[in-house]
């Protein structure tokens, strides 16, 4: 066999001094390990991730805003980072635990290591501590609120404080984190997918014209809509339907995002004026749970959400078992929708609603993520969907 290209090796040093690091729960229980991101403290309500591969989209996917990702696999970061693997402007995760950091980074993608992208990002990580039991412990228990404290001074004092920062830290419910991520300003997206020595390509012609409303939203997501001949202009999140049905799109999207999506008032209220206006609209993740609403059903704050890439949801439609990505912590209550939508999808983990449509208007939505590859394509026919919903109008 050859030796391994050295060019390929990402460039941390492989005998890096151990700074401490330690997590506490809210509930008391604490986790010690090695701090390998920034030196700190940081605190958010501790999810788990089964996903193997995508720790970089995972940690700069919006939604995770004000949340610490427990990754499960147990390798994190052996592949590195590089500087197309991002699904926004920044990291956006709260912090990161793992349990094993390999001190080799090698891929032919590589730029730089996962601790020093997570040091430069200022984000505070954790390795070395026992992820599965923390993820029986939140999956027992329910995701609860925590506190990475990583240093070289974490003390008996430091643990104590880091349980009442975990204590005092605000819930999840509650929290409009949507317009707290969102853009500052309209602005028009052009990027379609990704190709192998060329990179993110330049859309082709655009044969509709598609609002996408950025409450956390995906970059993949756009490219994916762009890829299908929509020409995008992404709106922040508190955009009022006026100046949305003022720019005569052909179709509405309502992108991903964090929090409780019931605080989301403004959103609910303009969704209802857009589909009233007849527009197609396609929602995801957190544009699913603000259709709910929108139509006059109530979301439920689930006990430790799906987070991960391996996730089987029916497609009731055509029988079809689809291989989804999901990242939420809220669901709508299907028994709370109206007579004039209908179920399309369905979790066949815990059967929660995975997706729904208006059965007199050309809107409909879905909890998982079709963008991110999972299956690898199983649910991109959503955004074909959409297309020809448009192509309708």
């Amino acid at each position: 066999m050859n030796a391994p290209d050295a060019s390929l090796a990402a460039t941390a040093p492989l005998f890096a001094p151990v700074v401490p690091a330690l997590l506490a729960l809210a509930d008391g229980t604490v986790f010690r390990g090695r701090s390998i991101g920034a030196a700190g403290q940081t605190v958010g309500e501790v999810v788990f991730n089964t996903a193997m591969t995508g720790y970089q989209e995972i940690l700069t996917d919006p939604s995770y805003a004000g949340q610490i990702v427990t990754l499960t696999y147990p390798h994190i970061g052996n592949t590195g980072v590089n500087g197309e693997d991002v699904e926004s402007r920044r990291v956006f995760a709260a912090g990161l635990v793992i349990r094993d950091l390999p001190r080799l980074a090698s891929n032919w993608r590589s730029q730089d290591d996962l601790s020093s992208y997570l040091r430069d990002a200022n984000v505070v990580g954790i390795a070395d501590l026992d992820t599965r039991k923390l993820t029986r412990l939140l999956r027992e228990r329910g995701a609860q609120n925590g506190c990475i404290v990583a240093g070289p001074h974490v003390d008996a004092d430091a643990q104590a404080r880091a349980i009442e920062a975990a204590r005092e830290a605000p819930s999840m419910a509650g929290q409009d984190l949507a317009k707290v991520v969102s853009c500052a300003a309209p602005y028009d997206w052009t990027s379609s997918t990704w190709a192998l020595g060329e990179g993110y390509r330049a859309m082709g012609p655009a044969r509709f014209h598609v609002v996408a409303y950025d409450f956390g939203v995906k970059h993949n997501i756009l490219r994916m809509l762009a890829a299908r001949g929509c020409r995008l202009t992404v709106v922040p999140a508190t955009t009022p339907a006026r100046d949305v049905l003022a720019m005569k799109p052909d179709g509405v999207f309502l992108s991903n995002g964090p929090g409780d999506p019931e605080p989301c008032d403004y959103a609910i209220a303009a969704i209802r004026d857009i589909i009233a206006a007849g527009l197609p609209v396609f929602g995801i993740c957190l544009g699913h749970q603000l259709l709910g609403l929108a139509a006059g059903g109530r979301t439920l704050k689930m006990k430790f959400g799906h987070h991960g890439a391996n996730h089987p949801v029916l497609d009731r439609d055509t029988g079809q078992v689809l291989i989804t990505s999901q990242n939420h912590g809220f669901a709508v209550d299907p028994a709370s929708l109206p007579e004039h939508v209908r179920v399309t999808h369905v979790s066949l983990f815990d059967d929660t609603l995975q997706g729904f449509a208006w059965k007199d208007k050309p809107v409909f939505c879905f909890q998982g993520h079709p963008e991110a590859s999972p299956g690898p394509h199983d649910v991109g026919y959503l955004f074909d969907r959409f297309v020809k919903s448009m192509e309708k109008k």
